[in-house]
């Protein structure tokens, strides 16, 4: 696919604007291919663009056309800045080691013109020529291959961004986001400050269960509409999450009130007190049990989404992510039908018993990766909320066991008990015909259904996309797995992990 765009009489400023906005959407085995006469400003375009992928607004980027190659280590990927204005002939850049490059990160290129062998089909091209003034340039992109798509999001978040002044001036750095479809900037405009999420809205993946994809079935947000949706809802509850301050719900952008970078698992490593965090976490969530559950949610377009309810279709799909995924990445093969069978049966009685619950607002991804701590601010408000577009309606138990047992940070059990107790007494407090003993039901059965599944999407994203990493966290998501297993109400479901999972192999895919 190949998309063009054009921008004309680029100030200096511009064309610095230009390069944060193009870095935003650069990755690894990328190249951009500088090309226009002498004086025209590819080094200066380069240098901007290096700039902002390395974060450095202000380091030194010396012209490599004596050097041929400079090299620059950035936290996402490596950048080589390449100056073939002096090679006589293609086969000289074999010495150069342009391949390696171009295979471990980022290829920035002057002059490729020269050796067209390097240019990949995937690729953007940047022609730079002088404006009607001394200090202007006009700047054309071609977005090759994959590029195409990505230059053509690029043409529409400008458009969007220049629609106010003040924005539309703002310094965009590259943050680093979640493993989803959104990416994230930050932005600056004086003493303004601001995070860009850019969501466009997602194809249906492939059918794979009565004529649906997974996301339907999961009831998974496809574009931006229901995180503005759920957003207003929370703020009104009088809860912290961030204020929108500009959207174009269509294509998928916002501009979000910045919430800093205090995410508690941060605050943890700079010796915060976990208890008083996860305390107040708690407490938001008592606000959050308060808030009724509406039949749809309005938006600023006039237009409104729904709240869905959390169904067995979306309980069961994730539940087998442990057999899709995990359970052939442990033992090498997927499991026989009969096993699949007794698996889904024993967790479907669980699910009658969770589907027969009263429900509530349920955020589904309360755990430490997305709270922010704000201690200038009061209660439950010093809890930053930044992740709830996929809310449903649920038992409310599902959003406390996933702080309280939280895949990537431990949780003791001392710590988790006494929470329990301190959100089941507001809740008493307030609802006098809260059931204990059903709420310690659903918080058992719920956190084991958490736990298998993310074991599953741990183990997927391990094999399919290469992130390892995530397979550290397994021993943790096993304690507590283990843990819930315990409950009176999971004794055949137990069974069935001990007997075809048992202790012994477990975390046996760590050492895969």
């Amino acid at each position: 696919m190949q998309h063009d765009w054009s921008v004309l009489e680029a100030s200096e400023t511009g064309i610095r604007r230009l390069a944060e906005r193009l870095a935003l959407k650069v990755g690894r085995g990328d190249t951009i291919a500088l090309s226009g006469p002498l004086g025209a400003g590819k080094t200066t375009f380069a240098r901007a663009l290096i700039r902002a992928l390395t974060g450095r607004p202000e380091a030194e980027v010396p012209s490599p056309t004596f050097s041929l190659v400079q090299t620059y280590e950035a936290a996402r990927f490596n950048i080589a800045h390449v100056d073939l204005y002096r090679i006589a002939s293609a086969g000289e850049t074999a010495e150069l080691g342009v391949e390696d490059m171009m295979a471990g990160g980022a290829l920035i290129i002057e002059w490729g013109e020269r050796a067209p062998g390097l240019l990949s089909a995937d690729r953007l091209e940047i022609r730079l020529g002088e404006g009607r003034a001394s200090d202007t340039r006009t700047v054309r992109m071609t977005g090759l291959g994959t590029w195409g798509p990505r230059l053509e999001r690029i043409a529409e978040l400008t458009e969007f961004l220049e629609r106010d002044p003040l924005w539309g001036e703002a310094e965009a750095r590259y943050l680093q986001g979640d493993a989803s479809a959104r990416s994230y900037a930050r932005l600056a405009a004086g003493d303004r400050r601001a995070v860009l999420m850019d969501w466009p809205r997602q194809p249906d993946g492939p059918p794979i269960r009565d004529g649906l994809p997974y996301s339907r079935i999961a009831h998974l947000a496809e574009d931006v509409r229901p995180f503005v949706a759920v957003a207003q809802a929370l703020r009104a509850a009088g809860l912290s999450v961030p204020e929108i301050l500009a959207a174009d719900l269509e294509r998928g952008f916002l501009i979000l009130e910045d919430l800093g970078d205090r995410v508690f698992a941060a605050e943890l490593e700079a010796g915060a007190s976990q208890g008083e965090l996860w305390r107040a976490a708690t407490d938001a969530l008592v606000i959050l049990r308060r808030l009724p559950v509406p039949g749809t949610l309005p938006l600023p377009d006039g237009s409104s989404c729904r709240l869905p309810p959390q169904d067995r279709g979306a309980l069961q799909i994730e539940t087998e992510l442990l057999l899709d995924w995990y359970w052939p990445a442990l033992l090498g093969e997927p499991p026989q039908a009969g096993i699949r069978a007794e698996f889904l049966a024993h967790w479907n009685a669980v699910f009658d018993r969770l589907l027969a619950m009263p429900r509530g607002w349920v955020l589904r991804d309360y755990h430490s990766p997305n709270l922010m701590w704000l201690p200038e601010r009061h209660g439950a408000r010093r809890v930053g909320i930044l992740d709830f577009q996929d809310a449903l309606q649920a038992p409310p138990a599902y959003d406390l066991v996933s702080l309280l047992q939280d895949a990537r940070v431990d949780v003791a059990p001392d710590l988790e008990a006494g929470l329990i107790d301190r959100y089941c007494s507001a809740a008493a407090n307030e609802d006098r015909g809260f059931d204990r003993d059903a709420f310690g039901f659903a918080y058992a059965a719920l956190g084991a259904q958490r736990s298998t599944k993310i074991l599953g999407i741990f183990a997927r994203l391990a094999r399919r996309d290469g992130k390892a990493a995530y397979l550290r966290h397994t021993p943790r998501l096993w304690r507590y797995l283990e843990r819930d297993l315990e409950h009176p109400g999971l004794t055949l479901l137990r069974a069935w992990y001990d007997r075809h999972l048992p202790p012994d192999i477990r975390t046996r895919i760590l050492e895969a």
